[in-house]
C-alpha cells in the first residue's frame, strides 16, 4: 500500500469535476469496479501501525491505483497559518486529520454540499483556492492513502480490509475516534461482531 506510483494529490485536485457511482455489492471484497465513494474498514488483523482500525474513504480507483483519506484519524493540531482562510469552515473537532502517509505536507479538503462529490453530498474542495461562497463544513487532511495497480486489489483478496457502504456523516464525524466500530457495527451478518473485537487480543 502507500505506493510511490499511486495517484497523486494532482490527481486529487482533478476529480472533484468527477461523478462516481459504486457498482458493487458492499460485502463482496474481492468486487473490483471502481470503489470510489465507499469505506475501507481495516479488518482487525490489519496491524499496520499507519492503518491500525482505521477508515479510508477511496477518492479514486482506477487500473492505475487508488487514492483515499483516512477519516477517522484527528491530529491535536489547529490549522494554523498554512490555510488561514479556511480555519472558519472547519468541522468540530477544529483540528487538523492524518490522511495518510503518503505525501504528509500535503493538504486535502473535503466538504459538504460540493458538486460533483465522490460521495452523495460530500466532494473534494481546491485548498489552493479561497473557500468563496462555501459555508459548508470543512475536513483538512495532511497527507493521503495510496495504491500503485493492483496493490488495492490485493489487500482485499488477502483480507486486510472491509468494504463499506459510506454515509456522508461519517467524514464529519464529531466523535472519529468511534467510527471505526461504528461503521463496523451497522454491517450486516457477522462483519458485525468484529466491532466488539479488543485493541489487544491477548488482554481479553
Amino acid at each position: 500500500m502507500c505506493s510511490e506510483g499511486s495517484p497523486s494529490p494532482r490527481t486529487i485536485c482533478r476529480v472533484h469535476r468527477q461523478r462516481y457511482e459504486t457498482r458493487h455489492s458492499p460485502c463482496d471484497n474481492t468486487s473490483m469496479d471502481s470503489l470510489a465513494g465507499v469505506l475501507l474498514v481495516a479488518a482487525p488483523n490489519l496491524l499496520d501501525p499507519n492503518f491500525f482500525r482505521s477508515v479510508v474513504l477511496i477518492l479514486e480507483h482506477t487500473e492505475e491505483g487508488a487514492v483515499g483519506v483516512i477519516i477517522n484519524r484527528p491530529t491535536t493540531s489547529p490549522l494554523g497559518d498554512e490555510l488561514p482562510e479556511w480555519e472558519a469552515l472547519l468541522a468540530q473537532p477544529e483540528v487538523v486529520f492524518v490522511g495518510g502517509p503518503v505525501q504528509p505536507d500535503n493538504a486535502v479538503g473535503l466538504a459538504e454540499g460540493v458538486d460533483g462529490s465522490s460521495l452523495a453530498g460530500v466532494g473534494i474542495v481546491d485548498l489552493s483556492a479561497p473557500p468563496g461562497e462555501l459555508t459548508a463544513p470543512v475536513r483538512i487532511y495532511a497527507g493521503y492513502a495510496g495504491w500503485g495497480p493492483g496493490q488495492l486489489e490485493a489487500e482485499l483478496v488477502e483480507g486486510g480490509w472491509i468494504v463499506a457502504l459510506a454515509e456522508p456523516e461519517d467524514v464529519f464525524a464529531v466523535e472519529p475516534g468511534t467510527l471505526w466500530r461504528d461503521v463496523l457495527r451497522r454491517q450486516p451478518g457477522p462483519t458485525a461482531m468484529l466491532a466488539t473485537f479488543p485493541i489487544d487480543p491477548g488482554l481479553n
